[in-house]
C-alpha cells in the first residue's frame, strides 16, 4: 500500500507502531535487573511489558509536530476567549524561567541555596500587594481556583477565631462557576444574589440575604458582564456592617490595573490569576498559578510557610499557629512566578497602567462595531471585555454555538460561549491589549459577516466548521461518557 501522508497525518501513535523500532540508542544498562525486581511485591509487577508503542525519533516528532500545528494557540491565532484573558506571553518571560539558576533549582533545596528564589517570591509578594492593594500574599494557590479556596478558608478561620459562627457565602447570580465549588468545598452554604435588569447587584436581594450567618460575600470586578460595579464600595459598608468579609474574583484584574485597588474599594480578600493577568502561560504551558492577597486582619491565618525576610536573608517561615495550613506539596508554582515577576519588572507601574487602558479601548471598539449587528447585553461603555447576544440571530434559526463554529472556519478562535449564563445566547469577547486594531477590525468583519449569512443563507453556518481537523462532536456525550483510552481494531 503506498504511503499516504495526509492518512499519517489523522493516525494515532499507535497506529503508527512497528514492531522493533526504537526512538533512542542506549548502551546496556550496567545496573543487575533481579534485586531491583525483587524489591517490589510480585503482585505490583507485570506479567508482560507495557503495549507502548514502537516508533521512531523521526516518527515521533513528526507525530507531534502535526498534532501542534492541528490546535489553536496564541501564537498562532487571536484568541477573544472571555473572562479567561488569553492575552500574548512575552518570551523574555521564558527566558527568564529557563535562567539555570530557576529552572534547576530543587524545590527541597536549603534556604541558604535558595536565597534567590526566595527573594524573588518575596518581592513578587509586595508587588501584587502593592498592585491590589492589599497588605500581605501568598503564592501558594496552583490556580484561581485554589486562590479562591485559600480565601474563603482564611474568612472561615478569622471567623471560627472570633468565636463566630458563619455557614452561608453570597455569589452573584452572574459569578463564575468556581466561585459556588470553592465556596461549597471549603463548607458554607451557597446563596445566589440576583442581578438587576443593567446586570449589577441587586441591592436589595443582597440586604434580604445579609446577616450574622453570612461568612463572606464573593463577587467579581469588573463584573462576568464586562461592567465595574459602581456602587461596589457601598457593597462592601453593607456587608461590613454585618461582620461579612468581602472577596473580589480577581479574573478581571486586566481591567483595572493601575487604576483602582481592590483593597482600596473594600475588599478583604482577592485573587490574582498569574496565567491571566500576568502573561504566565495557559494550560500546557502552565501549570497555572492563583496567589491570594488579603487585608492584615486576616494575615495569620495565610498558608504556612510563608516567604519572610531577616537581617541576613529570606526563610520559609512555618511558626504560624493559626494558618490554615499548607496548599500543596511545596511553595507554589514556582516557574510560574518567575514569569509574572519578570512581566511586572519589565512592564512598570505605567506600563500595567496602559495594559488596562488599552484592553479597555479594544473591548469597546469590538462592541461599537458589532453592537449593529448583535444584541449588546448590558448598557456600554464596557471594561475589558464585552458581552454581545446572539439571539437575533437565533429568531433566524442561527445560535450562538453557531456563530463559535462558523467562526473557525473564517480564521479565528470563538468567543466565550453561553456566559455568563443570565444572558440569553452570550458571547463573551475579550480582546485583551496585545491585540493590533488591523487583528480587531479582520475579527469584526467575520462576525459581521457571520451575521448577515444569518440574514441570507445560513447553510455554510450550519455545516461550519469544515477546516478543522475534527467537525462538530456531541459534547454532552463527551462530557458524560469519555472515552479516554485507545483500543486496536480486533
Amino acid at each position: 500500500m503506498p504511503y499516504d501522508n495526509q492518512r499519517a497525518y489523522d493516525r494515532l501513535v499507535f497506529e503508527l507502531s512497528s514492531p522493533g523500532r526504537l526512538a533512542f540508542s542506549l548502551p546496556e544498562s550496567d545496573v543487575p535487573v533481579e534485586p531491583a525486581l525483587n524489591a517490589l511485591p510480585a503482585k505490583y509487577r507485570r506479567a508482560t511489558p507495557a503495549a507502548l508503542p514502537e516508533v521512531s525519533e523521526l516518527d515521533v516528532v513528526r507525530h507531534y509536530s502535526r498534532l501542534s500545528q492541528m490546535n489553536y494557540g496564541v501564537d498562532t491565532h487571536f484568541y477573544p476567549l472571555g473572562s479567561c484573558t488569553m492575552k500574548y506571553n512575552p518570551k523574555i518571560n521564558e527566558d527568564a524561567a529557563r535562567i539555570a539558576g530557576f529552572a534547576r533549582l530543587h524545590p527541597l533545596a536549603p534556604e541558604a541555596a535558595a536565597q534567590g528564589a526566595l527573594q524573588l517570591m518575596y518581592d513578587l509578594g509586595k508587588m501584587l500587594a502593592e498592585i491590589a492593594g492589599m497588605d500581605a500574599v501568598s503564592l501558594q494557590p496552583a490556580a484561581g481556583a485554589q486562590g479562591e479556596l485559600a480565601g474563603v478558608l482564611m474568612i472561615r478561620a478569622y471567623h471560627e477565631a472570633r468565636g463566630e459562627k458563619r455557614t452561608k457565602v453570597l455569589i452573584p447570580d452572574s459569578a463564575h462557576g468556581t466561585n459556588p465549588a470553592s465556596t461549597a468545598l471549603a463548607g458554607y452554604e451557597v446563596i445566589e444574589v440576583k442581578s438587576d435588569a443593567e446586570g449589577q447587584v441587586d441591592l436589595a436581594d443582597l440586604e434580604r440575604h445579609l446577616g450574622p450567618d453570612v461568612a463572606a460575600f464573593m463577587i467579581t470586578v469588573p463584573n462576568t458582564l464586562g461592567n465595574f460595579e459602581p456602587r461596589v464600595m457601598e457593597i462592601a459598608e453593607r456587608c461590613h456592617a454585618h461582620g461579612v468579609q468581602v472577596y473580589m474574583d480577581g479574573a478581571n484584574l486586566n481591567a483595572i490595573l493601575g487604576i483602582t485597588r481592590p483593597g482600596d474599594l473594600g475588599f478583604d480578600v482577592c485573587h490574582f490569576n498569574l496565567h491571566k493577568t500576568f502573561t504566565t502561560p495557559h494550560g500546557g504551558g502552565g501549570p497555572g498559578a492563583g496567589p491570594v492577597g488579603i487585608k492584615s486582619h486576616l494575615e495569620p491565618f495565610l498558608p504556612a510557610p510563608v516567604v519572610a525576610k531577616k537581617d541576613d536573608g529570606y526563610f520559609l517561615d512555618w511558626k504560624r499557629p493559626q494558618s490554615i495550613g499548607k496548599l500543596q506539596a511545596f511553595w507554589g508554582n514556582f516557574g510560574m512566578h518567575v514569569r509574572a515577576y519578570t512581566y511586572i519588572r519589565t512592564m512598570g507601574a505605567d506600563g500595567l497602567r496602559a495594559v488596562s487602558d488599552n484592553a479597555v479601548l479594544n473591548a469597546n471598539y469590538v462592541m461599537k462595531r458589532l453592537e449593529a449587528y448583535y444584541d449588546v447585553a448590558a448598557p456600554g461603555p464596557c471594561m475589558h471585555e464585552c458581552v454581545l447576544s446572539a439571539r437575533k440571530q437565533k429568531k433566524l434559526g442561527v445560535t450562538a454555538m453557531d456563530v463559535a463554529k462558523r467562526l473557525l472556519d473564517l480564521g479565528f478562535y470563538a468567543p466565550s460561549t453561553y456566559f455568563p449564563l443570565i444572558v440569553e445566547e452570550a458571547l463573551m469577547i475579550e480582546p485583551t491589549e496585545t491585540e493590533s486594531k488591523e487583528t480587531l477590525d479582520a475579527f469584526c468583519e467575520a462576525m459581521i459577516r457571520i451575521a448577515r449569512e444569518a440574514e441570507t443563507d445560513s447553510r455554510g453556518i450550519h455545516e461550519a466548521p469544515v477546516t478543522t481537523p475534527v467537525r462538530r462532536l456531541d459534547q454532552t456525550k463527551a462530557a458524560r461518557e469519555p472515552n479516554l483510552r485507545w483500543r486496536p481494531r480486533s
